[in-house]
């Protein structure tokens, strides 16, 4: 398989799985793949992060007050994305409070309805975005830094699939993915998501605290790794749908501090 080919279904993977947008199937998904489509995940998100955009904008032409903009922006992200990122926080959060039993844990993480804990990782998270989002989408440009954020959260794709990352089970959606990127690929990923958020930052005035909350974001992943690995012997998908909300919420929350 060529590179050429490989980023094609790269694209293609991350595009289909982490977006409403609907593409052609790729051609193949093996671990080059689904490394690529990790890797690639900021560039897929791109229709994410322009109808973000597109929502702060008209909301600014009709008036809408800004906690009303955030929460129709974030409803635009679960409609761009099924909801997908939010089930498996949901799912994440039950299965870490469910059980001491790691069997139990990924019991509940693949079967289980939403629990309290799932419910209440989603009304907090969701809380801490909309108030990070508010006092963002107040500045002019606060619609172009929205856009650059959403990509930039995905970065926590490719530092959840890193190569050394186990896998909690041998079968589910992220076992292909799950330590399938190599560091290189990660690296750049955050290279390019930093140059994301520093122009986000830019737009809003100052550069250096949305990449210090870049810093905070990878911090904040790999504190869930840990707690997960430590937990369930590894990771799954819905670990990787839970790093996206908690990194988003951290960007637009450093970048609110501008």
């Amino acid at each position: 398989m060529t590179r050429a080919a490989t980023l094609l279904d790269g694209w293609l993977h991350a595009t289909s799985t982490l977006t409403a947008v609907r593409v052609p199937p790729p051609g193949r998904v093996d671990r080059a793949v689904a490394g690529t489509a990790m890797v690639l995940a900021p560039l897929a998100a791109l229709p994410l992060g322009a109808a973000a955009a597109v929502v702060v904008l008209l909301a600014g032409l009709v008036d809408l007050p800004p906690l009303a903009t955030s929460y129709v922006v974030l409803l635009a992200l679960a409609l761009g994305t099924r909801a997908f990122h939010w089930d498996g926080l949901a799912d994440t959060a039950d299965g870490l409070t469910a059980s001491y039993s790691p069997e139990r844990s990924l019991e509940v993480m693949r079967t289980g309805p939403v629990g309290p804990a799932g419910v209440v990782a989603v009304v907090l998270l969701s809380g801490l975005q909309a108030a990070g989002l508010t006092a963002v989408v107040r500045h002019e440009h606060g619609w172009w830094a929205v856009g650059l954020l959403v990509c930039a959260s995905r970065a926590a794709l490719a530092v959840c699939c890193v190569r050394g990352v186990p896998a909690a089970r041998a079968d589910g959606l992220g076992t292909t993915h799950i330590g399938a990127v190599p560091v290189v690929g990660a690296v750049a990923t955050l290279l390019a998501a930093a140059v994301a958020v520093a122009l986000a930052g830019h737009a809003l005035g100052a550069a250096v605290p949305a990449l210090v909350g870049l810093l905070v974001m990878v911090a904040a992943v790999g504190a869930l790794l840990v707690r997960c690995v430590r937990r369930l012997g590894g990771i799954t998908g819905d670990v990787l749908g839970a790093a996206v909300e908690l990194s988003f919420a951290v960007l637009v929350l450093a970048s609110a501090t501008t």
